[in-house]
């Protein structure tokens, strides 16, 4: 199943503040107070613990707050991801097996918490990090431990969210690059809304 799964030098060199630094964690915070909605392309590369293999991915992601979401992934393969708010549906239709899981269980201490809930700092505690590859970073960390999260980090383009890399519990490192980000307009209801197709293989709740 898919899923969401890189010692600063010294800022003289990079040419940034620390004033600079601590933009990207208000942009993070701005971005999670007053973005209710978006949509995007993205491109995800997921990097084994030593490095040497890499897995991409790219599909569609839409949100709406709180806790509403799509990732509709189509290469290398097709997979759905889709959240009603209350409810999460994992669909391969390559198998036709669908796995739901309620939202509690299925979020928490997530990079999706982060993306689409409707509060940053009760679950992580934010860390401005110095600038990279054309983009201003904030470092998320969980504030409860044992999770399969280490880490993620935001970059920001301007206020704009650009792109997420996170590190889990086994050393793997996933970096999420959206596809110029909209927010100007809310999805349709129906892309939050999922209808298990025939003869599919359901597991959950």
């Amino acid at each position: 199943m898919n899923s969401f799964r890189f010692v600063a030098p010294v800022a003289l060199l990079l040419g940034c503040s620390g004033a600079a630094w601590a933009d990207a964690a208000e942009s993070l915070r701005a971005f999670v107070r007053d973005v209710k909605a978006g949509q995007s392309g993205f491109t995800q590369t997921v990097t084994s613990p030593d490095g040497k293999k890499q897995k991409v991915s790219s599909g569609q992601f839409s949100f709406s707050r709180p806790n509403k979401f799509r990732f509709d992934y189509a290469k290398p393969y097709a997979q759905t991801i889709v959240s009603d708010g209350a409810k999460v549906w994992f669909h391969d239709p390559d198998l036709n097996q669908v796995t739901i899981r309620q939202m509690g269980d299925a979020l928490g201490n997530t990079p999706v918490a982060l993306l689409t809930g409707s509060s940053i700092e009760k679950n992580f505690e934010l860390k401005a990090q110095p600038d990279k590859d054309g983009l201003e970073w904030v470092q998320a960390t969980p504030r409860e431990s044992g999770g399969t999260i280490q880490w993620l980090k935001a970059g920001f383009k301007g206020k704009a969210l650009a792109a997420v890399e996170i590190s889990d519990s086994f050393g793997q490192r996933s970096l999420l690059k959206l596809d110029n980000l909209t927010t100007d307009t809310t999805p349709p209801a129906s892309t939050f809304s999922f209808a298990i197709p025939p003869g599919a293989d359901v597991s959950g709740p």
